[in-house]
């Protein structure tokens, strides 16, 4: 192997392995985000500290007792839960959840959509949202989740959307947007389509697979209901 190529493996395996193993600095994050006036929340999983987190995904599903008791009662009934989680790349959350939040957020209140505080998740799987936003009685949740990195990128953000969270839902009542991030996704498309998605879970009640069809079994503008 030349000795290039040999020295690009190493060094992009080093970047995988800091944004696994990195902890995301919340409070630039909460810094980033308080201009929103939304409120911060910040709670943690099962998983007590990152070994525990790589080694046991079950526990990074499930919220910490005292973190679901902290949600209760904030913003109830609220259309949209956003969830910021660390998941498996501290340095997407660091470089890529402020702004995505922010256009996410400047989208959905266009549209008049009531948001719950913002959740800040430590050592957290995708699954987490659906106790957080069930627990503030979200509509839909948006889990913001630090992707599993890879020698090509280890800074990309994946979007989770789900209609009526609750503990248990299984995935393929989600829907996924991916590789969000400077020279994948670009944020501005990316808010794009998690708005889109967010305003046809709610006209239609559903997410994951079957959104598509829900959709497509609508009536378009000017056809025949009769």
């Amino acid at each position: 192997m030349p000795t290039r190529a040999a020295q690009s493996f190493l060094l992009d395996h080093a970047r995988a392995r800091q944004a696994v193993w990195s902890r995301v600095d919340w409070a630039s994050v909460e810094a980033g985000l308080n201009d929103l006036g939304l409120g911060i929340v910040e709670v943690a999983s099962q998983a007590g500290d990152r070994a525990t987190y790589v080694r046991r995904p079950d526990l990074g599903r499930m919220l910490a007792a005292e973190a679901a008791e902290r949600l209760t009662g904030m913003r109830p009934d609220c259309d949209v839960a956003i969830i910021l989680a660390d998941g498996l790349s501290a340095s997407a959350i660091d470089i890529n959840a402020v702004p995505l939040t922010k256009a996410i957020v400047a989208r959905l209140s266009e549209r008049q959509l009531a948001i719950a505080p913002i959740v800040l998740a430590s050592q957290a799987r995708v699954a987490i949202g659906d106790p957080i936003a069930a627990t503030m009685r979200a509509k839909v949740s948006i889990t913001v989740i630090g992707e599993r990195p890879g020698l090509s990128a280890a800074d990309s953000l994946g979007i989770y959307l789900t209609h009526a969270p609750k503990s248990g839902t299984p995935d393929s009542k989600r829907n996924c947007i991916s590789n969000v991030r400077d020279g994948g996704l670009a944020i501005a498309d990316a808010a794009d389509m998690a708005t889109s998605l967010v305003v046809n879970m709610l006209k239609v009640g559903i997410s994951g697979v079957g959104l598509k069809a829900a959709l497509d079994s609508l009536p378009h503008p000017g056809s025949d209901n009769r």
